[in-house]
């Protein structure tokens, strides 16, 4: 598999071409929540007492409540069979006050959520049924970083371009994105003129299947770059408690305050649907439920993934930041059902599926939804309790 973001070798001499480029050009809660230290990726303190339960072949064997239905590789949800073929797109979607509601953004199959320059956090939603959606955005520009996370579910970025760095990998063959700048994607793209510049451009699935034509782009995964063993799914009739782990902690309440301190986010466990249900206090904003301005419903997950990294500069003086998403000497924590354990993660190239592992080097088993992943800096934390 060809790698277009380099290794970690490569990436200082990628680094220090930019800078030589450069120098040329001249909710708030009032709970008193503990932080809780985040494990090292080789600790043995937090080692579970008992290992977890195997996930059964429920999962892909029980039957599907109608003809032509199979397991989503992204939630494991049933989904038509023509959808769970249907390549993913990745959508670039701000989270600041000016930018809110967004929209259909609880039609997302997988949510990311990464800091970007002064100190606000930019979303990236991976929408497996997306052909249908009337309204999607609005839509702000990629980062490098975000780049292999895409790769990982062969989705098409939708994006409006980004900082010129990018620009290496966008030019690489196997790169497929939908940028409004381009020729083609300009016309993927309008803008909503009852909102101010530069939180007014929005797309459809109509749009961009037009433009999924334009830039003759495969509309199932591709086979040669596809990973299918992405998430390791429990069975929806016997779901991952972590009651198995000897290290799992409640987790009613998750919240990414020190990490996201413009966002502010946190997380609600609710016991009678087993949901986390996303709130938060933007800067400027008030406290209160992260509502999808298309339906009025709140985000909400049954899993909710911290991954750190350790997260510098992109440049010398620069605001836009930098980080190696292939890695495998970091570490996070993993909610589900009102409990966390911590875990450890490898990405080992930049197509390859991103793993998390508990302490004794499993792959940690999901429950049946939509996924939650923030990427934090591993020098903040989170808190739960």
């Amino acid at each position: 598999m060809k790698k277009l973001i380099k290794n970690k070798k490569a990436l200082p001499l990628l680094l220090n071409a930019l800078i030589l480029f450069c120098l040329a050009s001249c909710g708030e809660k009032t709970e008193d929540v503990p932080a809780q230290e985040l494990p090292s990726a080789t600790t043995e303190a937090l080692t579970p007492t008992k290992a977890p339960a195997s996930p059964d072949k429920e999962a892909v064997t029980d039957t599907p409540p109608a003809e032509n239905m199979v397991r989503s590789r992204l939630t494991n949800e049933w989904v038509d069979k023509d959808v769970s073929e249907n390549r993913p797109i990745a959508v670039m979607i701000p989270n600041e006050a000016n930018a809110i509601p967004q929209y259909s953004l609880s039609h997302a199959s997988i949510l990311y959520e990464a800091p970007v320059e002064g100190s606000m956090t930019r979303l990236m939603a991976i929408y497996e049924d997306w052909t249908d959606i009337k309204k999607i955005g609005n839509v702000r520009s990629t980062r490098l970083y975000y780049m292999p996370w895409a790769f990982e579910w062969d989705a098409v970025i939708c994006h409006v371009h980004g900082p010129f760095f990018i620009d290496e990998t966008l030019a690489d063959p196997h790169t497929q994105t939908i940028d409004y700048l381009s020729a083609t994607g300009s016309e993927a793209f309008y803008r909503d003129d009852s909102k101010r510049s530069p939180h007014n451009v929005y797309t459809s699935g109509e749009l961009l299947k037009k433009a999924f034509d334009a830039d003759g782009y495969e509309a199932a995964y591709r086979n040669e770059i596809s990973y299918r063993d992405h998430f390791i799914f429990a069975s929806p009739r016997n779901p991952n408690t972590l009651d198995d782990y000897g290290n799992s902690r409640t987790a009613a309440y998750i919240d990414m305050t020190n990490a996201y301190p413009l966002t502010r986010c946190y997380f609600e466990y609710n016991d009678k649907d087993g949901l986390y249900y996303r709130y938060q206090h933007l800067s400027g904003g008030e406290d209160g439920p992260h509502i999808d301005g298309e339906n009025g419903e709140q985000l909400k997950f049954a899993n909710v993934i911290v991954q750190t990294f350790d997260i510098t500069e992109a440049l010398p003086g620069s605001e836009y930041l930098y980080m190696n998403d292939i890695d495998s000497n970091q570490n996070g924590w993993y909610f589900t059902k009102g409990k966390g354990i911590p875990v450890t993660w490898e990405k080992t190239d930049d197509y390859g599926a991103t793993k998390f592992y508990d302490l004794d080097g499993n792959e940690i088993v999901l429950n049946t939804g939509k996924t939650m992943i923030c990427v934090i800096d591993n020098k903040t934390d989170v808190s739960f309790s």
